[in-house]
């Protein structure tokens, strides 16, 4: 049954949740949670892994005096595990007017919304809480983060109401969304950042800065990336831009030179602070997009070795 382009639902593709539902999206740094769940918390709790030993201060729980220990060392340790707590996540997702251009099957705007769908469906089937912002020129839409599986309508219908306009102004977004979001998390963010690097890196870092894990989608039309274009051609402007009518073939050299530097930038700034970084194109199988990136990120979470104390 075709999907109807006013259904909020659309961009829960369903071949795409198929092939990606055995994947688990995972926090790569410590996060603050609100639940007990599937990911490490710098709080300490009761769970069930025993993280090290401290040593007993009047006022402690007697409870979880290690008894052992003090039948080696006559001396009394609190024993102290690591708690689980569940990922917050937001979706951080430009619904700008540069992002309606496309001549595929999706334009940027479907694509980015269905890739913030499809993680928000994976995260909230683990039991993690999901929130997003929908943003252009200022925040369109908050959805708070909850952790119902049903809370999928909601993001899917916030993405769908902003319809892409405005110019997007990324440095006064991220420092809105940094002062939303005060807790530490997983904050994807999915736009085609045709916008000065300047500003972008700068909105990156105060996120960095509140420790956030974070992931970017940089999503590009292919005929941004490879500039096909032959014979004269109007190029119409967005963002408030002007209408060219040119012969592309005298611009492309330049143009894809001036786009080789800008990505190369972009992602040495993202590596330099510790972003996972993802260029897409329209074009790519979404499945094998998000397949790809959160098998990169399984493969390569940290370990943090902690000292066990006396034992």
């Amino acid at each position: 049954m075709a999907i109807k382009e006013d259904d909020p639902r659309r961009f829960l593709h369903p071949a795409t949740i198929a092939k990606i539902s055995r994947l688990d999206v995972r926090a790569r740094q410590v996060v603050e949670g609100f639940l007990a769940g599937m990911h490490k918390s710098p709080l300490f709790g009761h769970s069930i892994e025993f993280v090290q030993h401290r040593e007993y201060t009047p006022g402690d729980d007697i409870r979880h005096l290690d008894w052992k220990v003090w039948s080696k060392t006559d001396r009394f340790y609190i024993k102290q595990y690591e708690a689980e707590t569940n990922l917050r996540c937001t979706l951080v997702v430009d619904v700008s007017e540069s992002m309606h251009y496309g001549r595929g099957a999706l334009n940027k705007y479907n694509y980015g919304c269905t890739i913030a769908a499809c993680l928000a469906y994976l995260l909230l089937r683990q039991q993690d809480a999901v929130g997003a912002i929908t943003f252009d020129a200022d925040v369109r839409q908050i959805v708070p983060s909850r952790s119902q599986v049903t809370h999928i309508d909601a993001i899917c219908n916030a993405m769908h109401v902003s319809t892409p306009r405005d110019k997007t102004d990324i440095e006064r977004i991220l420092r809105r969304v940094t002062e939303t979001i005060p807790q530490r998390g997983m904050i994807v963010l999915i736009s085609d950042f045709l916008v000065d690097r300047g500003p972008l890196l700068k909105g990156l870092e105060m996120l960095c800065q509140r420790r956030h894990d974070i992931l970017v989608f940089h999503v590009l039309d292919d005929d941004e990336v490879t500039f096909p274009f032959t014979g004269a051609t109007r190029f119409e402007g967005m963002e408030e831009l002007p209408h060219l009518l040119c012969d592309p073939r005298a611009l492309r050299d330049g143009y894809l030179e001036a786009l080789e530097e800008y990505l190369i930038e972009v992602r040495r700034g993202c590596t330099r602070l510790g972003i996972d970084y993802q260029l897409v194109r329209t074009g790519d199988y979404l499945d094998a997009v998000l397949s790809k990136f959160l098998s990169h990120r399984l493969a390569d979470r940290t370990t943090t070795v902690r000292s066990r104390g006396p034992v």
